[in-house]
């Protein structure tokens, strides 16, 4: 999978999120949030997450090479594994517990931070790796 984004869009991806957590809080200090417009900034929240998620996996990496490509495709192959098993443990629990009432809405975003999380531990592991590779020789 090719990157489609600059390589700033990486930190803006991280600030993006970082707002997205942070905005909902501030609104809730300052009594702007209510019990009414609730659902509407938890919906917005998690669509500004989404946007900071998808531009930090499609954004270029300093050093962009086909072993990022292939780091990248692992990562979203090994999110997808985990989404799977996050979801249906939660599925798990619902059902021990008896709960007809909830539903999980936000598996999407699930998939998208885990793969974040599997990009950036693949990147930081290849660079460790290629750090070792060079000391020997």
């Amino acid at each position: 999978m090719k990157a489609l984004l600059p390589v700033y869009c990486r930190l803006l991806g991280y600030f993006v999120i970082a707002l997205a957590l942070f905005i909902p809080i501030m609104l809730y200090i300052t009594g702007k949030m209510t019990d009414a417009n609730l659902l509407f900034y938890k919906e917005c929240s998690k669509l500004l997450m989404m946007l900071g998620a998808l531009m930090i996996i499609f954004a270029l990496t300093k050093n962009e090479n086909k072993e990022t490509e292939v780091i990248r495709n692992k990562a979203v192959r090994n999110a997808m594994f985990l989404t799977v098993f996050f979801i249906f443990g939660g599925m798990l629990y619902r059902v021990a517990k008896g709960d007809v009432m909830s539903v999980d809405s936000s598996s999407f975003l699930i998939f998208l931070i885990l793969n974040i999380l599997c990009l950036e531990f693949g990147i930081k592991k290849a660079r460790v790796d290629g750090l070792f590779k060079r000391e020997r020789r």
